[in-house]
Protein backbone atom coordinates (compact mmCIF):
# COMPACT_ATOMS: atom_id res chain seq x y z
CA UNK A 1 0.00 0.00 0.00
CA UNK A 2 2.13 2.86 -1.26
CA UNK A 3 1.27 6.16 -2.75
CA UNK A 4 3.19 8.71 -4.81
CA UNK A 5 0.86 11.58 -3.91
CA UNK A 6 2.99 13.91 -1.81
CA UNK A 7 0.94 17.02 -2.45
CA UNK A 8 0.40 19.70 0.13
CA UNK A 9 -3.20 18.44 0.38
CA UNK A 10 -2.06 15.61 2.62
CA UNK A 11 -2.76 16.90 6.09
CA UNK A 12 -1.16 15.80 9.32
CA UNK A 13 -4.07 13.51 10.14
CA UNK A 14 -4.05 11.94 6.67
CA UNK A 15 -0.32 11.31 6.83
CA UNK A 16 -0.51 9.80 10.31
CA UNK A 17 -3.40 7.50 9.33
CA UNK A 18 -1.56 6.41 6.18
CA UNK A 19 1.59 5.65 8.17
CA UNK A 20 -0.35 3.72 10.83
CA UNK A 21 -2.26 1.77 8.17
CA UNK A 22 0.97 0.78 6.42
CA UNK A 23 2.62 -0.33 9.65
CA UNK A 24 -0.43 -2.17 11.00
CA UNK A 25 -1.12 -3.94 7.71
CA UNK A 26 2.42 -5.29 7.54
CA UNK A 27 2.39 -6.44 11.16
CA UNK A 28 -1.02 -8.04 10.72
CA UNK A 29 0.26 -9.88 7.63
CA UNK A 30 3.19 -11.21 9.66
CA UNK A 31 0.80 -12.55 12.33
CA UNK A 32 -1.41 -14.14 9.66
CA UNK A 33 1.61 -15.83 8.05
CA UNK A 34 2.28 -17.43 11.43
CA UNK A 35 -1.29 -18.68 11.58
CA UNK A 36 -2.33 -16.23 14.29
CA UNK A 37 -5.72 -14.50 14.26
CA UNK A 38 -4.21 -11.52 16.06
CA UNK A 39 -4.33 -7.78 15.40
CA UNK A 40 -1.65 -5.18 16.23
CA UNK A 41 -4.21 -3.24 18.30
CA UNK A 42 -4.37 -6.16 20.75
CA UNK A 43 -0.74 -5.76 21.79
CA UNK A 44 -1.08 -2.89 24.31
CA UNK A 45 -3.94 -4.73 26.04
CA UNK A 46 -2.13 -8.07 25.91
CA UNK A 47 1.07 -6.57 27.34
CA UNK A 48 -0.88 -4.79 30.07
CA UNK A 49 -2.41 -8.13 31.08
CA UNK A 50 1.03 -9.75 31.07
CA UNK A 51 2.26 -7.01 33.42
CA UNK A 52 -0.81 -6.78 35.65
CA UNK A 53 -2.47 -10.17 35.51
CA UNK A 54 -6.28 -10.26 35.50
CA UNK A 55 -7.42 -6.63 35.52
CA UNK A 56 -10.26 -4.21 35.04
CA UNK A 57 -10.60 -2.41 31.74
CA UNK A 58 -9.78 0.83 33.53
CA UNK A 59 -6.50 -0.61 34.85
CA UNK A 60 -5.64 -1.99 31.40
CA UNK A 61 -6.33 1.37 29.76
CA UNK A 62 -4.10 3.16 32.27
CA UNK A 63 -1.27 0.60 31.97
CA UNK A 64 -1.46 0.55 28.17
CA UNK A 65 -1.68 4.33 27.82
CA UNK A 66 -4.91 4.19 25.82
CA UNK A 67 -8.41 5.51 26.45
CA UNK A 68 -10.97 3.50 28.38
CA UNK A 69 -13.11 3.39 25.23
CA UNK A 70 -10.24 2.01 23.12
CA UNK A 71 -9.41 -0.58 25.78
CA UNK A 72 -13.07 -1.61 26.07
CA UNK A 73 -13.49 -1.98 22.29
CA UNK A 74 -10.23 -3.91 21.96
CA UNK A 75 -11.11 -6.24 24.86
CA UNK A 76 -14.51 -6.94 23.28
CA UNK A 77 -12.87 -7.84 19.98
CA UNK A 78 -10.23 -9.96 21.71
CA UNK A 79 -12.94 -11.81 23.65
CA UNK A 80 -14.78 -12.64 20.40
CA UNK A 81 -11.57 -14.11 19.00
CA UNK A 82 -10.76 -16.11 22.12
CA UNK A 83 -7.78 -14.12 23.40
CA UNK A 84 -9.36 -12.92 26.65
CA UNK A 85 -12.29 -13.81 28.83
CA UNK A 86 -14.40 -11.48 30.92
CA UNK A 87 -15.50 -12.11 34.46
CA UNK A 88 -17.33 -10.03 37.03
CA UNK A 89 -15.37 -7.87 39.42
CA UNK A 90 -16.23 -6.96 43.00
CA UNK A 91 -18.51 -4.27 41.57
CA UNK A 92 -21.12 -5.86 39.28
CA UNK A 93 -20.52 -3.12 36.72
CA UNK A 94 -16.81 -3.90 36.53
CA UNK A 95 -15.40 -6.60 34.27
CA UNK A 96 -12.17 -8.40 35.01
CA UNK A 97 -10.23 -9.35 31.90
CA UNK A 98 -8.09 -12.48 31.87
CA UNK A 99 -5.94 -14.04 29.17
CA UNK A 100 -7.33 -17.34 27.89
CA UNK A 101 -5.38 -20.58 27.56
CA UNK A 102 -5.08 -19.82 23.81
CA UNK A 103 -3.45 -16.49 24.66
CA UNK A 104 -1.09 -17.99 27.22
CA UNK A 105 0.01 -20.67 24.78
CA UNK A 106 0.71 -18.01 22.14
CA UNK A 107 2.94 -15.88 24.39
CA UNK A 108 6.27 -17.25 23.08
CA UNK A 109 5.19 -16.79 19.44
CA UNK A 110 3.90 -13.28 20.14
CA UNK A 111 7.09 -12.31 21.97
CA UNK A 112 9.11 -13.40 18.92
CA UNK A 113 6.81 -11.31 16.70
CA UNK A 114 7.23 -8.30 18.98
CA UNK A 115 11.02 -8.65 18.94
CA UNK A 116 11.09 -8.94 15.13
CA UNK A 117 8.71 -5.99 14.79
CA UNK A 118 10.92 -3.88 17.08
CA UNK A 119 13.94 -4.82 14.97
CA UNK A 120 12.09 -3.80 11.80
CA UNK A 121 11.08 -0.49 13.45
CA UNK A 122 14.71 0.13 14.39
CA UNK A 123 15.67 -0.55 10.76
CA UNK A 124 13.14 2.04 9.61
CA UNK A 125 14.43 4.55 12.17
CA UNK A 126 17.98 4.16 10.83
CA UNK A 127 16.80 5.14 7.33
CA UNK A 128 15.12 8.36 8.45
CA UNK A 129 16.72 11.75 9.02
CA UNK A 130 15.19 11.68 12.52
CA UNK A 131 14.17 8.39 14.17
CA UNK A 132 10.40 8.14 13.90
CA UNK A 133 10.04 6.81 17.44
CA UNK A 134 11.94 9.82 18.82
CA UNK A 135 9.88 12.23 16.72
CA UNK A 136 6.60 10.66 17.83
CA UNK A 137 7.62 10.81 21.51
CA UNK A 138 8.64 14.44 21.04
CA UNK A 139 5.29 15.26 19.38
CA UNK A 140 3.34 13.57 22.19
CA UNK A 141 5.30 15.49 24.82
CA UNK A 142 4.64 18.77 22.98
CA UNK A 143 0.91 17.98 22.84
CA UNK A 144 0.92 17.16 26.55
CA UNK A 145 2.32 20.65 27.19
CA UNK A 146 -0.12 22.37 24.81
CA UNK A 147 -3.02 20.32 23.45
CA UNK A 148 -3.92 20.41 19.78
CA UNK A 149 -7.28 22.03 20.54
CA UNK A 150 -5.43 24.84 22.33
CA UNK A 151 -3.21 25.21 19.26
CA UNK A 152 -6.29 25.30 17.00
CA UNK A 153 -7.92 27.96 19.18
CA UNK A 154 -4.71 30.04 19.19
CA UNK A 155 -4.42 29.77 15.40
CA UNK A 156 -8.08 30.67 15.06
CA UNK A 157 -7.66 33.85 17.09
CA UNK A 158 -4.42 34.77 15.29
CA UNK A 159 -5.93 34.25 11.86
CA UNK A 160 -9.25 35.83 12.84
CA UNK A 161 -11.15 32.85 11.46
CA UNK A 162 -14.44 31.83 12.97
CA UNK A 163 -14.71 28.09 13.55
Amino acid sequence: MTTKNTSAQQTLGTLLRHLAENLDLAVEQAYARSGLDYRPRYTPVFRALLDLGPSSIQAIAFQAGITHSAASQTVAEMAKRGWVQLGKGADARQHIVTLTRQAEEAIPVLQRHWAVTMSAANSLDRELSVPLTDLLREAIEALERTSFIERIERANSELKVIL
